[in-house]
Parts: C-alpha cells; structure tokens; sequence
C-alpha cells in the first residue's frame, strides 16, 4: 500500500468508530425513552463531547489527506464525501442527546396511547433500522442499498406530516397531556432530521462510489409527485 491507501484506511477506520458510537447513543435513546432510563440518557448526552471530539478529527484527516497527497477521482471523492457524512454523524449524535434530554426530565413512561396513534415508536425503529442498513451500505459499497433509503425516508416524512394534526385533537380532548405532547411532537420532528440525515449520508456513498450527484433530485420527483395529487 502507498502513503494515500494507508492514510484512507486509517479515516475509513476512524469514520467507522464514530459511526459504530452514534449508532450506540441513537440505539441507547431509543431504549431511554421507551423505559424512561435516566441513566442511560445521562449517558447518551455525555457520549456527546466524544462524538464531537471525532468530528474535529476526522475534519483534520481529511483536510491533511487534501493538502498533502492532493487526492483524485475516487480518492477525491472518498475525502469529500468523508467530509459530510462526518458533519451528518455528528448531527445525528446531536439528535440522540436531544431525545434523551428529554428523558431525563421524565418519571414515568410516556402515554401509551398518544405514542400509538402518532407511531413515534414505529418511526424511531424505522429510523434505527435505515441507519444501521446505511452503515451496511458505506462497508459493503452497495449502492443499491443506499438508493432504497431514499425512498424509506418518504415513511418517516408522512409520520411527520401527520403528526401535528394528530397531537393537536389528542390534546384537545386532554389539556392536561400539552407537555408531554409538545414533547412527543419534538421528538418526532426530531426524528424526521434523522430521515433527512440518513438520506444525506446514503447520497454521499452514491456519489463516492458511482461518481453521481443525485442530491435533490429524489426530493424534487417527491415534490412533483405531490403537486400532481393537488392538481
């Protein structure tokens, strides 16, 4: 292996541990929230300054691999797209925390009911599962996977479209739930970042390895397909 191989290995290693660490706080506030385990949310908001001490260093890696070996085609495109889905990891960490600051400040579960007929549940596993299967799709460079989340993002978008409207009748009918409602109602716009996220990083394994930019064309169809169902 040359100089530039080893460099890249060592940040697809470092990328990897980052990764495997968000996965932890985003498996861990989901655990938080559904026991309401204010220990384990403590932990997950201290995990915090450890993903943000990877994100500063995998930046540097990538900004001494630029200045240094001056990188390539593919090489280019492995460092540029390390770049963002570096910044997308660190965002979901941030999200993680924000749910399990939440849960710090509960004491009992919350309402069964409200989170049924939200699906605030079925959209966190969902998006626990797309971001285990994007993590498949970086190691394994199948772009065929990263394609599908693409489309799976458009579940977590239609819980959230729907949320408001379903929070705001539950609340009607129960003025003493406003708190925790506003809170399940955070927690899923906070989710639906998390889709957005996901997607952005799925993006970026596609065009590090297929050389395509398909960022914003898979929102634009969504966009038109849903103006011609107004029409």
């Amino acid at each position: 292996m040359n100089h530039i191989d080893i460099e890249l290995s060592g940040l697809k290693v470092k990328l990897m541990e980052m990764w495997d660490l968000v996965e932890y706080q985003l498996q861990s506030g989901h655990e938080a929230m559904l026991t309401t385990n204010q220990e384990l949310a403590r932990k997950v908001v201290k995990l915090g300054k450890k993903v943000n001490n990877f994100d500063v260093k995998i930046d540097r890696m990538c900004e001494n691999l630029l200045a240094l070996y001056t990188p390539v085609a593919v090489d280019l495109r492995l460092v540029l797209a390390t770049l963002k889905i570096n910044a997308n990891l660190e965002r979901i960490g941030d999200t993680a925390e924000g749910i399990s600051m939440f849960v710090q400040k509960r004491e009992v579960p919350y309402n069964a009911e409200l989170m049924e007929i939200t699906k605030a549940l079925v959209m966190f596993e969902e998006a626990l599962s797309m971001f285990h299967d994007c993590r498949v799709a970086y190691k394994s460079n199948n772009t065929d996977l990263a394609r599908a989340l693409l489309k799976r993002d458009k579940m977590l978008n239609k819980i959230y479209r729907k949320s408001e409207r379903i929070i705001a009748a539950y609340l009607r009918n129960n003025p003493d739930s406003i708190e925790e409602g506003l809170t399940i109602l955070s927690i899923i716009k906070k989710l639906e970042r998390v889709g957005d996220q996901i997607t952005n990083i799925a993006e970026e394994i596609i065009f590090y390895q297929d050389a395509k930019v398909v960022k914003h064309k898979s929102k634009k169809k969504d966009k038109d397909n849903d103006e011609d169902k107004t029409e």
